[in-house]
Parts: structure tokens; C-alpha cells; sequence
């Protein structure tokens, strides 16, 4: 007649101990992989805000180059701001011999800065100096965050 053991089942306090360490390893490793994935998505949508503001900007200087609206000659032919790129501008086009006034509007929405989370951006005038940090007021010429952090590459966001 055979004797049979009976096992506890479970584990021992040193299994778990051994677990709990390799998972605290693991997450201590996997924590700083997403930080900088979050920081990389950021990158890529501040890239992508700021490259539709400055061709909402392009857009506006161009149309006001080819004389399509009347404009304030002491604003280059630049946006006053950038609430314009978004009400519009009044524009006079020509169809089947008549003259026809329609809005012409450059953005749905100002975007949003990913790094300030804020819809405030740092405006340069043509007028204002390339190192100047101040916004003269006269027009919009360029855009930059106001974030004075560093990217992953090592250059400063506002530098973009």
C-alpha cells in the first residue's frame, strides 16, 4: 500500500519575492520607454501644428501678394494675427463676368500647442529681429512655441 503526500498548493515566499523583483525590473525599464514615446507624439504634433499654421500664413501672403484683398500696407501682406487664418478674409472673384465677394477662411481652428497644451504660440513679426524674443505687433510673420524645453534631437522647441 502506497502512502501518498499531499502538497500544499501555493507558493512559497521566496517564489513571490523573486516574481515581484523581475516585474519592478520590467516596469522600472518599460516607465522611461513611455515617457519618451509621450514625448516623441508630442514632437510629431507640434511639427505638424506648427507646419499648418506657417502655410495658413504662407496662404494669407500670397493671396495678399496677388493683390486678391485690400490690406494695411504696413503689415507686408502678412496676417494682423492669427484669429484671421480662422474668421477669414473677404476676397472679390471673378465668375461668368460678375464680380463675387466670398469669405475665404485659412484654418478651421487655431491648433493647439502639444507642449504648453495651450492655444497661445509665440508670434514673430517680419519687422522684429531673428534673436528677438518679443513680438512687435505689426503682423505675423513666423510661429514658434512658447515651451522652453529641449527636444530629443538636443535643440530647443522654441528654435523650430
Amino acid at each position: 500500500m502506497k502512502i501518498f503526500r499531499q502538497r500544499n498548493q501555493g507558493f512559497t515566499l521566496i517564489e513571490m519575492l523573486v516574481t515581484l523583483t523581475i516585474v519592478a525590473i520590467l516596469a522600472g525599464a518599460a516607465f522611461p520607454l513611455a515617457k519618451f514615446a509621450v514625448k516623441r507624439q508630442k514632437e510629431i504634433e507640434l511639427r505638424r501644428n506648427l507646419r499648418l499654421l506657417r502655410e495658413a500664413i504662407d496662404a494669407y501672403k500670397l493671396m495678399a501678394d496677388e493683390k486678391k484683398f485690400e490690406f494695411d500696407e504696413e503689415t507686408e501682406g502678412y496676417p494682423p494675427d492669427l484669429d484671421i487664418l480662422v474668421e477669414g478674409i473677404e476676397i472679390k472673384e471673378s465668375e461668368e463676368g460678375t464680380e463675387v465677394e466670398r469669405i475665404h477662411k485659412f484654418l478651421r481652428r487655431i491648433p493647439k500647442d502639444p507642449m504648453t497644451n495651450s492655444l497661445e504660440w509665440g508670434l514673430r513679426s517680419y519687422q522684429d529681429d531673428l534673436d528677438s524674443g518679443a513680438w512687435g505687433g505689426e503682423n505675423v510673420y513666423d510661429v514658434h512655441t512658447k515651451s522652453p524645453g529641449i527636444a530629443l534631437d538636443g535643440t530647443k522647441y522654441r528654435e523650430w
